[in-house]
Parts: C-alpha cells; structure tokens; sequence
C-alpha cells in the first residue's frame, strides 16, 4: 500500500474526529472502510493503529501546534489544516519511518489538495517554525 494513501486516508478520518465523540471512532472508522473500494480498504489496519496512536497523543500534539502558532488559538485554525498539521507533528515527532522533511512536503501537499486557499503555505509556516524552534512558546 502507497503512504501517501495511508496519510490521506488517515487524515479524512482524522478530520472526521473533529466532528465526533472520540468513543465512536472505531465506529467511524469502520463506516470509513466499508465505503472504500477494496484496492483501498487493504490499508485499514495501518490506518487505524495511526488514527489510534495520533487521537492518543492529541494532547501533546495539540501543546506543540499552540506552541508554534503564537499569537493564534487552535480554535483559529480551520478543521482541515488543523487535521493535516496534526498528522504531520505526529509523523515528524512520533513515526521515525518519516522524515521530518517528508512529513512537512506531504502535508503542504495535503493542504494544497483539501484546505482553503493559501492553505499550504500556513502550514508549511507551521511545520518549518516547530522544526526549527520545537520548544518556543
């Protein structure tokens, strides 16, 4: 299976949560893979071990988001970045399978595909200031 397929079908769910109790993500990810075609539906356990690992560590994910967004809340940023920046932390801090650079390319192009216009240069912004200042408040 492509990672970039597991990333975007990581992201829609993870995008998803935004707009459910976390108690029926198991729920949601199934009804996510019963409308995926088969092709798709193989990477359903890689997804959803990295939806669980993402949803377990949203709050430290979340510091570190707040932490490089001075001046803005979380509640400021819209669901779909917020989603795709999410996943991108959690890759460049927690999956050592991803390079930081990789993980920061792969959610500009997320942003670019999904989020509202000027979408990917806010998170490239994002990502490139927590790389190089991870603990800056």
């Amino acid at each position: 299976m492509n990672r970039r397929t597991v990333r975007e079908q990581t992201f829609k769910l993870l995008f998803g949560a935004e707009f459910h109790d976390l108690s029926e993500m198991d729920e949601q990810t199934r009804f996510f893979f019963e409308e995926e075609s088969e092709e798709r539906a193989v990477s359903e356990p890689e997804v959803q071990e990295r939806l669980s690992s993402i949803l377990e560590l949203l709050p430290d994910i979340d510091r570190d988001l707040e932490n490089a967004i001075t001046g803005w809340g979380r509640d400021r940023i819209g669901k779909v970045e917020l989603a795709i920046l999410r996943l991108a932390v959690y890759e460049m801090k927690y999956d050592d399978r991803v390079p930081e650079a990789v993980a920061i390319n792969e959610a500009v192009e997320l942003a670019k595909k999904y989020g509202q216009d000027g979408a990917g240069s806010f998170v490239n912004g994002v990502l490139s200031k927590l790389l190089t200042h991870p603990d800056e408040k």
